[in-house]
Parts: structure tokens; sequence; C-alpha cells
């Protein structure tokens, strides 16, 4: 896929031509709505495309704008949601059969707050069927295909998004995460994953009124999809609860911090050979950096789909895990991302989530950044973890680590 001439800047690069008047708002949708004209017949990122609603949102930005209106870095950029959350006159499926005519009278609360923030929302993608699985292969409106590799999975269940952002088709999306269902997509497709401490963004307008599992709940966290860990931290302003912030300044200021972190590298991870020759070698380089790296173990035993003790392990948890170190580093995936076929046959956790589960069940910070190709030429994820609360310490490390890293887009 050619890069365009807007598709691929960053969140914060686009911002400031915006704010400058260097390019249109609508110059910048209309490019995303074009690509995605063009690429989701193959990707089936999508299942609802807002190209009108958004091209006419965009020309208000304009002309806000132009009269000094500028309400921030996400004024007038392009993003997308996961089909999970309500939008207001528009579809809200989850990729299921019965939900295909569902149509909400409110905004989820995230999509409250993108709106608030001047963003530009251009659709609703695709999806694992209500976020049970993590292929994004079983959907009503069907698989989602790996943009590197259209035999490959994107995972999921926030497939659809992954897949949206490594193409170009937006600048980032509002997702989820239960058991790694944001990060291990953006590990198959070579983008962030991000979520933060439970609680400190709302899931409130995911599938408003439908019945929902009190151990979902428990365990679901609002997810960010982006290519650069920079763009992250913008979102994350945007969209955290102010009042749940433990870090009260722009999560932008944390690059600056010049701060040394005891990086406990992960032993006990699952992942097969190709995985942690991979992983082990990744590591390695970043070893040249600053900080100070320390083997760890963590207790994914521990964490279990019973939520009877979840709590009381979430309070516990920071003093236990985080005792000798800042940040757990670890694969993302335990795997090399499979093909459909193979997943098809493997079931819809076939993209295992052992190594991101626990970060949802003790409500931990997390984040997965692209961190090289596998032998199949198909992109890996480097997987941070911080204590509660301390997302500002998670992205200035993963962002220095990103810098580090190579950098590649779907060809």
């Amino acid at each position: 896929m050619e890069k365009e001439k807007y598709g691929y800047m960053s969140i914060m690069e686009a911002s400031e031509k915006i704010k400058r008047g260097m390019v249109s708002p609508v110059a910048l949708v209309n490019e995303c709505v074009t690509r995605i004209a063009q690429l989701n017949p193959t990707l089936n990122a999508f299942i609802t495309v807002l190209s009108d609603e958004a091209l006419k949102q965009a020309a208000v930005a304009e002309a806000e704008i132009k009269k000094g209106q500028w309400r921030g870095p996400l004024h007038g950029i392009p993003v997308a949601v996961k089909d999970f959350y309500d939008t207001a006159g528009i579809r809200t499926t989850a990729g299921f059969v019965h939900f295909k005519d569902r149509v909400p009278a409110k905004d989820a609360v995230m999509v409250e707050k993108l709106k608030a923030a001047g963003a530009i929302v251009v659709g609703k993608t695709n999806m694992h069927e209500l976020g049970m699985g993590t292929t994004s292969v079983i959907s009503y409106f069907g698989s989602v295909h790996n943009p590197w590799n259209v035999a490959y999975v994107a995972g999921g269940s926030s497939g659809g998004s992954a897949a949206a952002v490594a193409s170009g088709m937006c600048y980032a999306t509002v997702d989820t995460d239960a058991v790694g269902s944001c990060r291990l997509p953006a590990s198959c497709c070579g983008v962030t994953g991000f979520k933060a401490t439970y609680g400190l963004m709302s899931g409130q307008g995911i599938l408003e009124g439908e019945r929902a599992d009190e151990t979902i709940l428990k365990l679901a966290h609002v997810g960010i999809t982006t290519r650069w860990v920079a763009d992250t931290a913008i979102l994350l302003n945007a969209l955290a609860d102010n009042s749940k912030r433990q870090y009260k300044d722009d999560y932008r200021m944390a690059f600056a911090s010049g701060k040394k972190y005891r990086i406990g590298v992960v032993r006990n991870f699952e992942a097969t050979a190709d995985v942690r020759d991979l992983f082990y070698a990744v590591v390695e380089g970043l070893k040249e950096s600053k900080h100070i790296f320390t083997e760890t173990d963590v207790p994914f035993a521990s964490a279990v789909f019973d939520v009877r003790t979840i709590d009381a392990d979430r309070e516990k948890i920071n003093a236990k895990l985080f005792k000798d170190i800042d940040l757990l580093l670890l694969p993302t995936t335990t795997d090399l991302t499979p093909t459909l076929e193979a997943a098809q046959k493997s079931g819809p956790q076939a993209v295992s989530p052992n190594n991101t589960f626990f970060a949802n069940y003790f409500g931990l910070p997390a984040i997965s950044i692209p961190c090289g190709m596998d032998k199949n030429n198909m992109p890996s994820g480097l997987q941070l973890v911080g204590r509660a609360g301390e997302e500002d310490t998670v992205l200035d490390a993963a962002k220095d680590f990103q810098e580090k890293l190579p950098v590649a887009y779907p060809a």
C-alpha cells in the first residue's frame, strides 16, 4: 500500500499542520475515506463507513479552526470507533447477527469525548463477534484480514481497528481490551495498542442496555490503538476521567522526564521458540539504553476468570509485583500470527491471551508496540506493563523503546 501524502503522519504532525493552516481537516478525512474505499473491500476492517457525515464534520472543524476556535490536537483528526461503542443514530452491532440492525439513541462516553475534542469519526470498525475471541475471524460481517498479508488474521477482538490504523484508513481508534483484545491485534498488525488502569476511561455506552456478564465488566478496559505512543498520549488526555487520574499533567509531559527505569524482563511468559528468539534479540538491543534491566516473574496463575477475589488482588499487586522494578517487559503474543485457515481450525482463541490477560485481571496499564518482523514477515509486539495509576511511566518507556525499534508499514 503506497503511503499517501497524509495517511501515515503522526497525529501530532497532522495536528500542527491543521493548526497552522497547512492542511485542511477535509483533506485528511477525504484521504482516509478514499483509502477505506480502496482497501476495505479486501481488509474488511470497517462495518460502517461514515464518509458523508465525516466530510461534513471536517468542514465544520475547518471553519472552527479558521475562526480561532481550535480545541486541541484531535481537532479535525480522522478516527474510528470499535463497533462495540454506541453511536447515536448509527448502528452498533458488535459483529453479531442479532444486533445487525441495532441503532442506539445515545453516544457512548468515549464517543462523546472524542467529539468534544474535535475528532472526526469516519466509521465503526469490525471485530470478533461480541468480543468473544482473539482473531476477528468470526463476525456477522465477515472476517477481518491482516493488512500485511490478507491470508493472516488481524487479531482480536479489536482486529478491524488494528487493521484500519496499520493501513492508514484512520489515525487512531477507540477499542476494548478484556483479555488483551486491543494489544493482541496491535501486535499482529504492527501498531500500538494500549489500555490504561482499570476504570481510568469509562466503558459506559458499550452496548448500553444489553445484558452484560459481571466477569467481563470487571475485566474489560477501554483500549486505544494508534501508530505511535505519542499519539496514544494525545488520545488518553482526551479520554481519561480526570477525577481518577494519578498523573495530573498532560501525558505528553511524561516524555520529558528523562527517567531511568528498572525494567523487569519477565522469565516465565509463554511463547514458542520463534517468539522467544525474537523477543530476546529485541531485549538485547534495548539493553544499550539508559534503563536498568533485571529478570523477574509474573504470577500468571493468580489471574483467573473467577473474579471473587479480583478487588483484593488488585489492591495488593503494586507492592507485590513492582517492589524492585518499575515496569514489566514481555512478548505480547505467545506464537506467530496464524493464518485465517489455521485460526478457523484452532477456534476463537487462536491468538493466545496468556501473556496479556494478567494485566486485565490486575487492572494494570499495559501497552504493545511493534518490535520487528517474524520469519513469516509479519509484525510482532513488545509489551510493557506498569503499576496501577502509572500510565505516564508506561508511555514514557514505550516511546523511548519505540524510537529505538524499526518502523515499517504494510507494503
